[in-house]
């Protein structure tokens, strides 16, 4: 993989594409003029990832790249704001100081809005189980920046941490958390997006196994939600009794 700036970058810029090859194992190549596709060409590689102010991109055999961006977690965050009731937090019952686990990442969004609901005294632990999706999201939550400096606290406070949510779940003790929150639905998109490709390409997508959310059920104080398609057989499955039914749908479970 070759890891490189944009074109004239900082100092500081290139300090930070080359700590970031380290990071990943990839190389670092000074960008000078080249385009992206002619640094692929030059050095025979279609993964490449671009350093700069604003996190990372995340190329690979696409023109479209993967990035962090708050999407509509920022718009709901902003209604939050403004009082208005969100449908997980509500679902939840997700207070200031809660501590919540998001064992399946992805792009942050909802990490997000437990980030913001939870506050300063509470926590988000945000699992993701490849390394790329994990480096650009962690990235991005340290960089982006909104025009309320509330929402960027919210970004900058999720703990991103890089392994499978089953072996991480394992290894806490009985009732350590509020919420534990899984939301795997990008095994099967509710429509093709050009913007979610990338991501698509990464994320694994692999069934939510029952071993998982017994751990969950284990760890939970409040409760163990699951974000699924609306008609998805995964509630029944997994034990989860559905609520919120839209195109999306939420399952809870209460632990006993």
């Amino acid at each position: 993989m070759i890891v490189t700036t944009p074109q004239k970058p900082s100092e500081a810029q290139t300090a930070y594409a080359q700590r970031i090859a380290l990071e990943v194992g990839g190389r670092f190549v000074p960008r000078k003029q080249d385009s992206l596709q002619t640094l692929g060409r030059k050095y025979g590689d279609a993964r490449l990832l671009v350093a700069d102010d604003r996190g990372l991109r995340y190329y690979e055999d696409s023109e479209e790249p993967l990035y962090f961006h708050p999407s509509m977690a920022y718009v709901r965050v902003k209604r939050m704001r403004k009082g208005e009731r969100d449908p997980l937090i509500a679902l939840t019952g997700c207070m200031p100081g809660d501590s919540v686990i998001d064992c399946t990442a992805g792009l942050g969004s909802d990490s997000i809005v437990f980030s913001y609901a939870v506050g300063t005294e509470g926590s988000v632990i945000a699992l993701e189980s490849e390394r790329m999706l994990y480096t650009v999201v962690r990235e991005g939550l340290r960089a982006y920046r909104t025009e309320h400096e509330d929402v960027n606290e919210a970004l900058r406070r999720i703990e991103m941490r890089c392994t499978d949510h089953l072996t991480y779940l394992t290894q806490l003790p009985d009732k350590s958390a509020d919420i534990v929150y899984f939301d795997p639905m990008f095994r099967h998109p509710l429509h093709d997006s050009s913007a979610l490709a990338p991501l698509r390409g990464l994320a694994n997508g692999s069934a939510l196994q029952e071993a998982s959310v017994r751990q969950a059920l284990r760890v939970a104080r409040k409760c163990v939600v699951l974000k699924e398609h609306g008609d998805s057989g995964e509630f029944e499955r997994l034990g989860f009794e559905r609520r919120h039914r839209n195109k999306i749908a939420y399952g809870v479970i209460y632990p006993t």
